[in-house]
């Protein structure tokens, strides 16, 4: 017990650190994380050791991931059709042409069986808004750009984790064939909707007719626990009735507690975003713990051109999903073609992935984590340094407004108006100043 309570404890100051240092140095908070990760687990001085969890470890990233997508759907709001038909294509061209070009990348670069190599394409369709959503904010990126990365994070995170498990099945002999994952896939992420939209719904209404407590709102915590207490259960009770179906479950109750309760969802924003940033905080460098140098060196120069190749893939893949988009000119296409990092989702479903695999006695399942690993280390790595600097370049950062001045009191005002309206919500504008016309 002792040797748990220390180990949660080094993670939890580990994450916190990196926070302090990216707070003091303006540096991405992700790679920070990802980076006391490495040096405190398997591939550093191996005092975190994620395994002494055991099974545990699952569903404890499970719900605080749902924690995460439940805040991200809370936030999503797709106004203007311009906006939602920009979201549905790229999604849907994305998820088509990503899966295709990740197994092929997979199986001809890093040499993976075609199985596997299926599965590692599932997976890296899902760009985690565990990590899009604080980079997009630090490097305070146009709000309908924004809304663009997060949207996809939040639909193609939680179907990348179902069709990744069905691939998985299909790869062990449990499925039949790909006519299975297909009905399956609808059945999983239909299902997990429906159950979400319903308990989101169900959780409104208790929302709205709770009566007020005897402080203010914002001292009031019995909504916030009566959220909590809701998406966890709707999560496990769902996966309980269809295995990964939980993500989606999540995604979809924030969608409608967001859109019901409009206000009154703003107000408790600001502390279920605090609980995901915790959850973020101390789960991601105790999933990076987890990772040695071993696991990656096999791969070789193979694994790395296979991850490179991948981020200029989607390059094209833009481009072709754009098509018919007057809304992005080149420079959003540019910037939306260099944000994809991976997050804690891709990393928890390797490493499940990589344990059956290797309880089924498949080779290459460490191969398969590897390079998974391996795609969060450079897309992290090198999007998360180098983002910033390319939309400033682009034109397409928030620039400060001038701080405004208090005429009767003679000094600024406190607070920063452009981070108010901010907080109000994004614009529901695509266009930036970089854009053409």
């Amino acid at each position: 017990m002792n040797r748990l309570e220390l180990l949660w404890s080094e993670s939890f100051f580990a994450g916190s650190l990196a926070q302090l240092i990216a707070r003091l140095t303006g540096l991405p908070a992700v790679v920070l994380l990802l980076g006391v990760g490495l040096i405190i687990g398997r591939a550093g001085f191996n005092l975190v050791e994620p395994e002494t969890l055991g099974r545990g470890l699952e569903p404890l990233v499970g719900l605080l991931v749902s924690l995460v997508l439940f805040d991200g759907g809370l936030n999503l709001r797709l106004a203007g059709r311009d906006l939602q038909r920009t979201v549905v294509q790229l999604v849907v061209v994305r998820g088509v042409l990503g899966l295709l070009g990740g197994a092929l990348l997979a199986h001809q670069l890093a040499g993976l069986a075609w199985p596997l190599a299926w599965v590692f394409a599932a997976i890296s369709l899902a760009t985690g808004p565990t990590v899009v959503t604080p980079m997009v904010q630090q490097m305070r990126l146009v709000p309908g750009l924004g809304q663009i990365l997060q949207a996809e994070g939040l639909i193609l995170e939680p179907i990348g984790a179902v069709l990744a498990l069905l691939l998985l099945q299909l790869a062990l002999g449990d499925l039949a064939g790909w006519a299975d994952v297909v009905s399956l896939l609808g059945l999983r992420v239909g299902g997990g909707v429906a159950i979400g939209a319903a308990g989101g719904l169900l959780l409104s209404l208790v929302l709205e007719h709770l009566p007020r407590g005897s402080g203010t709102e914002q001292e009031d915590p019995l909504p916030l626990q009566l959220i909590l207490g809701a998406l966890f259960l709707l999560v496990s009770g769902t996966e309980w009735l269809l295995p990964e179906a939980g993500f989606p479950a999540a995604v979809a109750a924030g969608v409608v507690v967001g859109l019901r309760l409009d206000k009154e969802a703003s107000q408790l924003d600001e502390l279920i975003a605090q609980l995901a940033q915790l959850a973020i905080t101390v789960l991601f460098p105790l999933l990076a713990a987890d990772l040695s140098w071993g696991e990656l060196s096999p791969l070789g120069l193979g694994g790395v051109g296979c991850v490179l190749a991948l981020m200029l893939y989607r390059w094209i893949v833009i481009q072709l999903g754009s098509i018919g988009l007057p809304s992005l000119g080149w420079s959003e296409k540019l910037i939306l073609s260099w944000i994809a990092p991976r997050g804690i989702v891709t990393a928890a479903v390797a490493s499940l992935f990589a344990l059956q695999l290797e309880a089924a006695g498949v080779p290459g399942a460490s191969d398969l984590k590897g390079l998974v690993f391996l795609m969060i280390l450079l897309t992290v790595g090198l999007q998360g340094f180098t983002a910033p600097s390319l939309a400033r370049r682009l034109g397409l950062v928030l620039e400060p407004e001038p701080t405004a001045i208090d005429p009767l009191a003679g000094h600024p005002k406190a607070g920063d108006p452009l981070e108010a309206d901010a907080a109000k919500g994004p614009s529901p504008q695509v266009e930036s100043p970089g854009a053409g016309p």
